[in-house]
């Protein structure tokens, strides 16, 4: 069956019987358009969520799971997870054109099932296992692999998403209270831990809407494998964290507070990532997220990599996922971390340790291109939330309407 042939519906829940066994890959099924693929290679694709990572689908009247990845220097893709005993090839993918881009339709998976990467490199024998780039939830920390999910959700704050513009603009008054999820409250009795997210929503209601705060702003939900980091080096920028319940529970937190009547800023850390193995650093065997000379690819400060952000891809992966937490979580808007450390190319840096610009200087271009490109599409779509930038230096108009 051709590609135009095969039926794709798309359900919402596909869950896998416990004892059946997943099908033979499907390489005819695919949610990618030639349009997809040339605006992800562009550096325009502003919703990739859509269409890479695992989404649950029934192809032909036969429930599974449809699996994209981007891995241009591959020689072989395959998904690995529990439904297949994490045999490596045993559910091998296929590249699409020359997007970078590896796909396949495996039937009988389904949410729950927890999934990899198995990549094996062009280059020097490298073999790895990678957590999924565009999960959009992840096993528990120390665990590292994802979990096939769905992002059904019935929001019911219509009536805060429609008078939020008042609430977010630049001339209201705004309070912010600052909050890390972990730790802003505990429950002794049970070994003082952490509440759940559906735990902290009356109760984060109450104290904020009592002392009188407008918005809350989350220290980085999205999934980071070290605790102590706070959040701020990420490995999943399209999943809470896992530490606190499922994506669901964590919309039902961002529901109520906006039931409420309050704001929800998120923290987004598109500055850096951590280098632990199952990430984004040198994801098939080159340096495919992170810029490869370690003078503009490695911080000094933080032992972790930073983005290319002059490359096509990596703006599409980065863009969408801004977009991916103000449409799909309904976030009101985004604290961009460290905006200081993109900016400069010396930043933390001593003399030769890093490269200037085209023009001699210090300042990074393809940063700052970055960042007005995020405020372009940010703003052009959602005029009704704002980007606000941890910056220390006063470089004018970072999170500005260009």
């Amino acid at each position: 069956m051709s590609r135009s042939e095969a039926r794709v519906d798309v359900p919402g829940v596909v869950e896998r019987e416990p004892d059946a066994p997943p099908g033979p890959v499907r390489h005819d099924v695919t949610l990618l358009t030639a349009d997809d693929l040339y605006l992800f290679n562009e550096g325009s694709h502003l919703r990739i969520w859509q269409k890479l990572g695992a989404h649950p689908l029934r192809v032909d009247g036969v429930d599974g799971t449809y699996f994209a990845v981007w891995a241009p220097n591959a020689e072989r893709v395959s998904v690995i997870g529990d439904f297949n005993g994490w045999r490596r090839g045993v559910h091998p993918l296929r590249p699409r054109e020359r997007s970078g881009i590896w796909e396949g339709f495996v039937p009988g998976v389904g949410r729950g099932d927890l999934y990899k990467y198995h990549i094996e490199s062009r280059y020097g024998g490298y073999r790895v296992d990678k957590a999924d780039p565009v999960g959009f939830f992840h096993e528990t920390p120390p665990r590292t692999a994802s979990v096939v999910w769905d992002l059904r959700y019935e929001w019911r704050d219509g009536a805060w998403m429609e008078g939020r513009r008042r609430r977010n603009a630049a001339d209201a008054p705004i309070s912010i209270y600052e909050v890390h999820l972990g730790s802003w409250m505990r429950v002794p009795e049970e070994s003082h831990r952490w509440l759940t997210y559906r735990e902290l929503a009356p109760r984060l209601v109450e104290y904020v809407t009592r002392m009188g705060f407008t918005h809350v702003e989350f220290l980085p939900v999205m999934e980071h494998p070290f605790y102590g980091s706070w959040g701020y080096q990420v490995t999943g920028y399209f999943a809470p964290t896992s530490r606190y319940g499922t994506p669901q529970d964590f919309m039902y937190l961002v529901d109520q507070l906006h039931q409420h009547g309050i704001g929800v800023f998120l923290d987004w850390v598109p500055s850096h990532f951590p280098t632990d193995e199952h990430g984004l650093g040198f994801f098939d065997g080159t340096h495919l997220y992170e810029h490869a000379d370690p003078r503009k690819g490695f911080h000094p400060d933080w032992n972790s990599f930073i983005f290319n952000y002059g490359r096509n891809e990596v703006r599409s992966f980065l863009l969408s996922s801004a977009l991916f937490w103000l449409e799909v979580y309904h976030a009101d808007g985004l604290r961009v971390d460290a905006v200081a450390s993109m900016l400069y190319l010396d930043y933390s840096r001593r003399p030769g340790e890093w490269i200037p610009n085209e023009y001699g200087g210090r300042e990074n271009l393809e940063a700052i291109a970055f960042l007005r490109r995020l405020n372009e599409e940010v703003y052009a779509r959602h005029p009704d939330v704002q980007t606000v930038a941890e910056e220390s230096t006063a470089w004018p108009m970072v999170s500005r309407p260009t």
